[in-house]
């Protein structure tokens, strides 16, 4: 299976969707609950990935961090619509060792502005949907290494 390259999948698609291809009422669903999250956190925490990632690639060591966090930074931008998945071609201690590193690193900064974000979220029936996504990507900022954001399509 091929996949798209990161920029196409999370800025292109999503734009050339809404303007040139018809819509679905699936794909509707999906673009109001991005744009929806986008107000209620995801631009946020799309920036405190940001940021991070450009202060960790000062660094030759601190490269791969950089672009973990940037796949994240993208995810949390537009995440309804997408999924992550294990790579099948895991490098297993490299990946362990890699997501212990990034815990202390940073991810357990973001994990926990995720967590508080969820919890303001769930207080409300309405803010449910997005609070679960704020859990979801929580666990996905504590370990990034071997794993792939992939389209739902």
């Amino acid at each position: 299976m091929r996949h798209k390259p990161l920029l196409f999948c999370f800025v292109v698609q999503p734009f050339f969707n809404i303007f040139v291809r018809h819509n679905t009422k699936h794909y509707n669903m999906k673009l109001l609950g991005n744009i929806i999250w986008l107000v209620f956190g995801g631009f946020g925490i799309a920036v405190e990935y940001f940021v991070s990632s450009l202060l960790m690639m000062v660094t030759i060591i601190g490269i791969p961090f950089g672009f973990a966090t940037l796949k994240l930074g993208i995810l949390a931008l537009w995440p309804f619509g997408s999924h992550v998945v294990s790579k099948p071609q895991d490098s297993g201690c490299l990946s362990m060792i890699m997501n212990m590193l990034w815990f202390f690193v940073g991810g357990f900064w973001i994990a926990l502005t995720h967590l508080g974000f969820g919890l303001l979220l769930c207080i409300t029936i309405v803010g449910i949907p997005w609070g679960k996504m704020h859990f979801r990507l929580m666990g996905l900022a504590l370990a990034p290494f071997g794993k792939e954001i992939v389209d739902n399509a």
